[in-house]
């Protein structure tokens, strides 16, 4: 017979509309049921399974309408709707980063597949590096090609808004995560994961980490969680392993600091631009700093009505985003 455990995943899935979970839920109850001697029902089982995805699987005629569940109420208040406007084919990173982000988004696309053979794919990730460095956009990215909403916690504001109640908040936030699939960014989480030598270690804050990290081992749903992070130094190494995966980000190197630069002028009326000036003007800036010298160079083309951006133009912006970041 079904246990507790699988007639609550397979009752929460359907609530949630993630078809994947719910046919592998269905899947493993009736790989129980055969290890039982109960063949006949365990095939009963896998036959309405494989029924029901077929019927799932034939091309419906006219629009396709996804009605995606909304957080309301209390929750609405702490959690950020991010639109995210981007895939991952889009990201501009290091091919080996690139290759790992593309291996969780084919991980999350085939769920059902995992779970039938009881693998879990990657949900847990921890994005540490600089700002501006894509980790949020990596968030959205994910979201976009997996078609679920992305949501974002930013846990210091969690902490200072909700001083003394904020693991009770947590606890609504979690809650929201095993009955809403979506992608969850917890933001600036050295808030809470710093490590244990850091001087300003409260106890309230240990609480909080403590309870986060059994949040996302007891993790109910196919949701994603990510974690991220500006200042990966802080955090207790210890909490590595309670991941399923750490991606770091860094500044980008000469070639995706120029393929970064292109991109955000294409379409963009430009002269033939000297590589060598703007290369070294936007050596050590970040990606979104890089980007936003794009847009103040393309703005100053349009302003003073000229009919193309020049490479003093960029390389006076570049270099402003970068006595900007120095004051």
């Amino acid at each position: 017979m079904a246990t507790a455990v699988q007639i609550k995943a397979l009752l929460q899935s359907h609530g949630a509309g993630d078809e994947e979970r719910f046919y592998a839920t269905a899947l493993q109850l009736a790989a129980a049921e055969a290890r039982r001697g109960r063949q006949e029902f365990a095939i009963e089982i896998k036959q309405l399974v494989d029924q029901a995805k077929k019927r799932t699987s034939h091309p419906k005629i006219g629009p396709t309408i996804f009605h995606v569940a909304k957080p309301h109420g209390e929750v609405a208040e702490l959690l950020e709707e991010v639109e995210p406007g981007w895939k991952v084919a889009d990201l501009i990173l290091p091919s080996p980063l690139k290759k790992r982000i593309e291996r969780i988004l084919e991980e999350q696309q085939n769920l059902g597949r995992l779970k039938e053979h009881d693998l879990r794919p990657r949900q847990r990730l921890l994005f540490t590096g600089p700002p501006g460095c894509g980790k949020t956009m990596t968030a959205g990215a994910l979201a976009h090609d997996l078609s679920l909403p992305l949501f974002v916690v930013r846990l210091d504001s969690l902490i200072t808004r909700y001083l003394g109640d904020s693991l009770s908040k947590l606890r609504i936030i979690f809650e929201t995560v095993n009955c809403t699939r979506a992608v969850y960014l917890f933001d600036e989480f050295d808030s809470i994961g710093y490590t244990r030598d850091f001087s300003g270690d409260v106890g309230e804050m240990r609480r909080l980490l403590n309870s986060f990290l059994t949040f996302i081992e007891k993790l109910s749903s196919n949701s994603l969680i990510i974690a991220a992070t500006n200042h990966g130094n802080r955090l207790d190494k210890a909490l590595y392993r309670r991941f399923d995966d750490l991606i770091e980000f860094g500044l980008p190197d000469s070639a995706h600091v120029w393929e970064t630069i292109i991109t955000r002028l294409a379409g963009i009326p430009q002269v033939r631009l000297n590589k060598a000036p703007i290369l070294k003007a936007a050596n050590g800036l970040s990606f979104s700093e890089i980007t936003r010298a794009c847009e103040e160079a393309t703005k100053e083309m349009l302003l003073r009505k000229i009919s193309k951006v020049t490479t003093n133009m960029l390389v006076d912006a570049l270099t402003e985003r970068r006595l900007f970041l120095n004051h």
